[in-house]
């Protein structure tokens, strides 16, 4: 058996890509397809379902060409389902052209239902959406599809598009609509694909020789023997029973134990622009909160507070069925921040307001904080983070990044962080190194054999789904992990939250897990603290400039000769926390998105420059010095309360400064001038 093992499990790979995976949807049958080409910037759902009444729109076909850098089509499917697919499962396909680049990186559209309810994303990975579990036939099918053309970008290596600046992408179209279809959808193929999947990953990460292995190729064998290619449906029942004994038998007792959390890394902005990010997260939403619905053991951590509220402004539906899934347990706000941000250049005072806005915000709107840091992808962290987190109410904090390392490799996957003052924070990154696995034999086998701290913990946790637009957690993703919950010769998975693995892990293994002291230096893109200089400029610029907003208003309003803005404050800092996401402050995203930030740190220094005059004119009359100022010199004490003259912040000439009135505005605490 061992000669053959090799021709077995060749064999089964070629059966399953060229046999069993299409004939998972069978019997399709094309949609009638219109679009209209969106003239400018994305609209909302209201127009483009106006523009159908209108006559705006035009039937097209597979083959058509569509998808101009960066535009939005809408595309209006229509049809029924036929009499035949009565009892059957029925579902609509979609293929926009997709191209072999990965799920994010190219076309991607959000279905709508005729009201323009946001229903499901469409992904190269992730091209169907359910019409009806059992059909009775006649059922009608209206959909509305919003495509997004954006370029492909993998092919440069996750580099900037060349089409990345809109004014020089051209308008060439980028993508060939594909076939528009309704199938049936078969539950027994779908299961016999997914066995043979699991199998197949298994036994090629298992040594040639063992006999876990062998086994496993030897039902593989008997069920291809089987397996009559020619009619996939009506004997992939018979193939299955062949394979159901190995996939029962149970996880070895020693096994590593991973706990998968689905997640999708949505960047803020990278190789496209903010606006694209809103409508990224819109379509991931809304896959997520759907595939919950199948399958009720999915738990999904989803950071950024900004992407939160984008959808509480922009998608209140979805926005719904988040807090629906948060308050069912099926989705689980992480980090606490306002975005990912860079965890190395901005203040240490822009830290803590990431934090404050971000758990402010989950605590608002959610009804609850967030008890880690999720911070996977910025490139380095502060030996200040321990200090900050745990002030936040943070218990834990993920990363994952430091697994890029180009010269040293980082000697612990679980362990105690501790920062400048001697927090300790209980830090993990999960040694699969990848933020965004599918659960394939490849990922679960690399997280056993590198995790550094087997012996005396077993436990990693593994973020799986496809990230940056690419729709999130699947549900083959899904269907691995109810295989792989205990099988022999593989880790065992358990779907479960982040915070379940840290009480688990902290219950395991923190008595013993070692103490990593200091910063958490990132060995890769050194260029980050270096590239795009108007980035770092308007960013310090900004922080200074709200330290003087804050302290002049802060004096106003104890002097009884001013009204806090804070609404006004409030969205500045939001804007600057955005603009300090990891991939906007340290320079490594598009064109598009360096210009958009630089006319944002201009108009925000422009606002508060105006705000702090005006809060001086308040106090008497004042000048705004924008260069450095040497006096730092108390101006003012009393019941613990210190006002501090600040570099940048001066006063008329000759302007005596009384001592301020021993009052606390508003219950906040103040010290050397910060808010």
């Amino acid at each position: 058996m061992f000669d053959d093992s090799v021709r077995v499990l060749a064999r089964a790979r070629r059966v399953l890509a060229e046999h069993v995976w299409p004939a998972v949807h069978r019997d399709r049958m094309p949609l009638t397809t219109s679009a209209w080409p969106v003239p400018g910037e994305p609209v909302p759902v209201a127009d483009a379902l106006a523009a159908a009444r209108d006559g705006r729109y035009e039937p097209v076909a597979p083959g058509a060409p569509w998808g101009e850098p960066w535009s939005t089509w809408w595309f209006e499917i229509t049809g029924s389902v036929p009499s035949e697919f009565a009892g059957q499962e029925v579902e609509v396909i979609v293929d926009l052209g997709f191209t072999g680049e990965g799920p994010g990186f190219q076309a991607e559209g959000l279905l709508h239902d005729e009201l323009g309810t946001p229903l499901k994303g469409i992904h190269p990975q992730n091209r169907w959406h359910r019409i009806v579990r059992s059909a009775t036939g006649g059922e009608p099918v209206h959909l509305f599809l919003e495509a997004a053309g954006n370029p492909a970008v993998m092919a440069h290596g996750f580099r900037p598009t060349p089409l990345g600046d809109k004014a020089t992408a051209g308008d060439e179209p980028l993508y060939v609509l594909g076939r528009v279809d309704l199938a049936v959808l078969d539950r027994e193929v779908f299961g016999l694909a997914m066995d043979l999947d699991v199998l197949l990953d298994l036994a090629t990460e298992l040594p040639e020789r063992d006999a876990r292995r062998l086994e496993l190729c030897a039902a593989l064998d008997d069920a291809l023997a089987r397996l009559d290619v020619q009619a996939i449906a009506g004997s992939a029942a018979s193939a299955r029973d062949v394979l159901a004994p190995v996939l029962q038998a149970p996880a070895n007792a020693s096994a590593q134990r991973i706990t998968a959390v689905g997640h999708a890394h949505i960047d803020s902005a990278w190789l496209w622009p903010v606006r694209e990010t809103v409508r990224k997260c819109a379509r991931t939403f809304a896959n997520v909160t759907a595939l919950a619905a199948d399958y009720p053991e999915l738990t999904f951590a989803c950071s950024s507070a900004q992407q939160y509220a984008w959808m509480k402004e922009r998608q209140p539906a979805l926005w719904q069925r988040i807090r629906d899934a948060v308050d069912a347990g099926t989705w689980e706000p992480v980090g606490g921040m306002w975005v990912e941000a860079d965890g190395v250049m901005p203040s240490g005072e822009s830290f803590v307001r990431q934090l404050l806005h971000g758990q402010r915000f989950f605590e608002r709107e959610l009804g609850r904080r967030c008890t880690g840091v999720w911070l996977p992808d910025s490139f380095g962290y502060s030996a200040a983070w321990p200090q900050i987190a745990k002030l936040a109410g943070a218990q834990w904090f993920l990363t994952q990044k430091l697994s890029w390392n180009d010269t040293n490799t980082f000697p612990h996957h679980t362990f105690w962080w501790e920062g400048i003052d001697g927090t300790r924070i209980l830090t993990h990154f999960p040694p699969a190194d990848t933020y965004e696995s599918k659960l394939g034999g490849a990922d679960l086998h690399r997280s056993a054999r590198q995790h550094l701290d087997k012996g005396r913990s077993r436990r990693a946790l593994i973020p799986f789904g496809f990230g940056d637009g690419g729709g999130g957690p699947e549900r083959e993703m899904l269907e691995r992990a109810r295989r792989l919950r205990s099988l022999e010769g593989s880790p065992s998975v358990e779907v479960g939250t982040a915070q379940s693995f840290f009480d688990g892990v902290r219950e395991e293994y923190a008595a013993h897990a070692p103490t990593w002291t200091g910063e958490l230096y990132l060995e890769l893109h050194r260029g980050t603290l270096t590239s795009q200089r108007a980035m770092k400029a308007g960013n310090r610029r900004c922080e200074a400039l709200l330290r003087q907003a804050e302290l002049v208003w802060t004096t106003a309003v104890v002097r009884g000769v001013g009204e806090w803005p804070g609404e006004q404050l409030r969205a500045v800092w939001e804007r600057l926390l955005l603009l300090q996401f990891h991939d906007i402050l340290p320079g490594s995203a598009i064109a598009w998105v360096h210009a958009e930030a630089r006319a944002d740190f201009d108009r925000l220094v422009r606002e508060l420059e105006a705000l702090v005059a005006e809060g001086m004119e308040s106090l008497g009359g004042g000048l705004l010095n924008a260069g450095p100022f040497a006096r730092r010199e108390v101006i003012g004490t009393g019941r613990g309360l210190r006002l501090v003259a600040v570099p940048a912040l001066s006063v008329a000439a000759g302007e005596v400064v009384e001592p301020v009135r021993p009052v606390t505005v508003e219950g906040l605490t103040l010290d050397n001038g910060l808010v």
